[in-house]
């Protein structure tokens, strides 16, 4: 299973993309926010999500995938059907971690986030790169993993309690409950610590409430 590096670093289509940065200066940041935008969607798009916070001194960093995809198929689907996409996303996410370390910010005060498929490929690389981070945010999405199959035996290493906030609708058309349980499970088993919302009907999107429960995290952030 591919892990990202600095010594032999994947070169995909998300490589040459560009990255949207909004707020503070990430030097003088009390933490960061790295955003992971859906499918069809921009780096502009995600965002914008930041004014639904109380952020102020908050830097913000949004990658944007090649063709507004990160990889083209479900993530249900064969992985090596969303190759080189998933590779190259995940790559793209630990070059941002690995900049902003050289910018002496540590991986405790990085919350990765993401929405539908950024939130998949968000969970699936806090899940492969284990750490303790300052949260993984995940709105409406699940592990990747071989896309058909999630086994937890190729997920090694330690969260060390990394707050890991993931909310999805009990009926919705993209991300199966099914696969969002099996994600908290693994990440149960890496030691993060779970806030699994599970809503009624609240169909593919982003509600208030989550918000609220992702402001949560940021406040542990400012207050660290």
């Amino acid at each position: 299973m591919f892990r990202a590096n600095s010594e032999s670093s994947f070169e995909g289509p998300h490589q040459k993309s560009r990255t949207v940065t909004a707020g503070a200066d990430p030097e003088k940041a009390d933490g960061v926010i790295i955003m992971i935008h859906g499918r069809g969607a921009t780096a502009e798009s995600i965002i914008t999500i930041s004014n639904e916070f109380d952020a102020e001194n908050f830097h913000f960093v949004a990658p944007q995938a090649s063709g507004n995809t990160w990889y083209p198929n479900s993530f249900m689907a064969p992985s090596e059907r969303n190759e080189p996409g998933i590779s190259s996303g995940l790559q793209a996410i630990f070059n941002i971690i690995t900049n902003l370390e050289e910018q002496g910010i540590p991986k405790r005060k990085i919350i990765i986030l993401g929405f539908s498929q950024g939130a998949c490929l968000a969970t699936e690389f806090v899940a492969r790169h284990p750490a303790r981070y300052g949260g993984l945010i995940a709105f409406s999405g699940g592990m990747i993993g071989k896309g058909d199959t999630v086994n937890p035996y190729n997920y090694t290493g330690s969260l060390d309690g990394t707050p890991y906030l993931v909310g999805c609708s009990d009926k919705d058309a993209h991300i199966p409950v099914e696969r969002v349980e099996e994600s908290v499970q693994i990440m149960k088993k890496l030691g993060a610590s779970i806030n699994k919302k599970i809503y009624p009907d609240m169909g593919h999107t982003i509600i208030r409430d989550e918000i609220e429960e992702a402001q949560k995290i940021i406040e542990a952030i400012k207050t660290s």
